[in-house]
């Protein structure tokens, strides 16, 4: 019995069953083996696992093929003592007897799934290629007439320089355009000039053989592809610190005073509707929505530290740039002040996508996104920058009545639009003590028609209605707060410098700085290139 056992062993393994920390390797035994192997088995009637192996070439000892799966069960008479250590199956083979079960019916196998194909890697071959560019002079320090000369120089790295090019566009407030290139691996000298105060720009763009300029993809805060254009928005001025706005509606002050009063005809005492959305270890997030004029009410998230004191926090309140973005709740609750985030068109939050498709429709005109359609800007009193300006305005008078607030600091800051909003906050409510605006947009809307300075293709047509808005005449009421316009692009035509210019100039504030930026588009700004701070502020870098 022994001998034969050892026997039926010594077959099994020459078979491929090896040790069942490996499972079998091979395929099942040959006949011959399965009978030798069956007789002992059966006599034994130790049932072996059902799964792999068969029944009949296993013994009590012998482990199944590639181990037993976790569907299988062991025989009734496999626990520790029969089975060994390392013979037990999977599935549950505990330290009492499993009993036995039966086999269940073969199921029909689910279609295979398809597999999602692999992101494509991003086409990143010119990403590490800089355009560098230096001026003969600092590039807001030229006189009228005076010589300005750009020189523009591509740091390839790894790229190789056949074929490769710069191409260069020249524009300028004298409604003058020239174009050239050079090769990429030559320095592009573009020499130049403006006759009066004002602005030229020199875009260059890396650019193939035929002309196509050159770009590299990358993932953008929202988590999609974007592309990135290799380039250089360069830019100088001229006097620029005294240029002028294009004149003010007389009526400006008054057209105000009756937007403040149609506010003050909409309560929103006791009719706030303040949501918990999510408690964090150190705060509360909350849904915001208060009454205001006009078809929607000013709505956002709002955060509040724990345990706050009464009169112990200031507040920053901020605003979104242009466009039709589904507010999500914020993630994060900063400690040491009170956050708003407010946006722009009053839309219910927390609601499925449906809604939104519907919402950011209804706000359109039947030609026009908002706020650009023309006819509707001509009623100061019913164009769409009317209802932005009274959510904002209900929103400040709302975070004012806050407990927590120490009733003195009020920061209000965004960029591109949320910089228009910005100027809209300080300039009509003069609680706000600190202002920031960034590329502000909007600024010097009349300066294309009647200054003939010249701007960018993605722009509001000027109507005089859209001076009532405009941050140039906004900043003349600007006395109190500090306004940092933190960045202002030399080569950004969806706010052009000589609307930031203007809009700096104005600024009836003593305590007030705008960071000019050599290089920088509205989006792009570049990771070497000269920064012109002009400031009031003492001993400002």
């Amino acid at each position: 019995m022994k001998r034969f056992l050892i026997a039926a062993l010594a077959a099994l393994a020459a078979a491929g069953c090896t040790c069942p920390d490996q499972g079998c390797k091979k395929e099942q035994p040959s006949a011959a083996e399965v009978k030798s192997c069956d007789k002992k088995a059966a006599a034994d009637k130790k049932a072996c696992c059902k799964a792999g192996c068969d029944k009949k070439t296993c013994d009590k000892k012998a482990c199944c093929k590639a181990g037993c799966d976790k569907k299988a069960c062991c025989g009734k008479d496999c626990d520790k003592k029969t089975c060994g250590e390392k013979a037990c199956c999977k599935a549950g083979c505990d330290k009492k007897a499993a009993p036995a079960v039966k086999a269940a019916p073969a199921k029909k196998a689910a279609p295979a799934k398809k597999e999602k194909a692999a992101p494509k890697a991003l086409d990143t071959k010119y990403a590490g290629v800089r355009i560098l560019c230096e001026t003969n002079k600092s590039a807001l320090s030229y006189a009228p007439g005076e010589e300005m000369i750009f020189t523009f120089k591509a740091d390839l790295g790894t790229v190789a320089p056949e074929k490769l090019f710069l191409r260069y566009t020249r524009r300028g407030d004298d409604n003058k355009t020239v174009s050239g290139h050079g090769p990429a691996d030559q320095p592009l000298v573009v020499k130049t000039s403006l006759d009066k105060p004002g602005f030229v720009s020199v875009d260059v763009f890396l650019t193939d053989e035929k002309g196509k300029r050159l770009s590299y993809e990358y993932i953008r805060w929202n988590k999609r592809k974007a592309r990135q254009a290799v380039a250089f928005y360069a830019g100088a001025g001229v006097q620029a610190e005294t240029l002028k706005d294009c004149g003010e509606p007389a009526d400006f002050d008054a057209f105000w005073a009756r937007q403040k009063k149609r506010l003050a005809e909409v309560p929103f005492a006791g009719k706030v509707e303040k949501t918990l959305v999510k408690e964090y270890p150190n705060g509360y997030v909350y849904a915001v929505s208060i009454p205001a004029p006009g078809p929607r009410p000013a709505t956002g998230y709002m955060t509040v530290p724990k345990n706050a004191k009464a009169k112990s926090l200031p507040i920053l309140i901020s605003f979104f740039g242009y466009g039709t973005h589904i507010q999500q709740p914020l993630t994060a609750v900063p400690q040491n002040k009170i956050f708003f985030s407010l946006n722009a068109h009053g839309q219910k939050l927390g609601q499925k996508s449906a809604y939104y498709r519907e919402f950011f429709k209804s706000i359109r005109t039947e030609k026009y996104t908002y706020a650009f359609d023309p006819e509707q800007n001509k009623d100061p009193e019913n164009c769409f920058f009317n209802g932005m300006v009274m959510r904002i305005l209900r929103t400040l008078e709302y975070l004012k009545t806050l407990p927590e607030w120490n009733g003195k600091d009020l920061t209000a800051a965004g960029g591109s639009q949320g910089g228009l909003q910005t100027m809209w906050a300080a300039a009509l409510d003069q609680d706000v003590t600190v202002a920031q605006p960034s590329i502000t947009w909007c600024c010097d809307m009349a300066g294309t028609e009647k200054a003939k300075r010249i701007h960018g293709p993605w722009r509001i047509k000027y109507v005089p209605g859209l001076d009532y808005y405009d941050p140039v005449f906004m900043a003349k009421r600007i006395k109190k707060a500090t306004v940092e316009i933190t960045r202002a692009g030399l080569g950004d035509y969806t706010c052009p410098p000589s609307g930031l210019a203007v809009s700096y100039n104005n600024l009836a504030t003593p305590r007030k700085s705008i960071r000019w930026v050599q290089g920088s588009n509205h989006g792009f700004v570049p990771q070497k290139s000269e920064v012109i701070v002009w400031s009031t502020f003492k001993n400002k870098k």
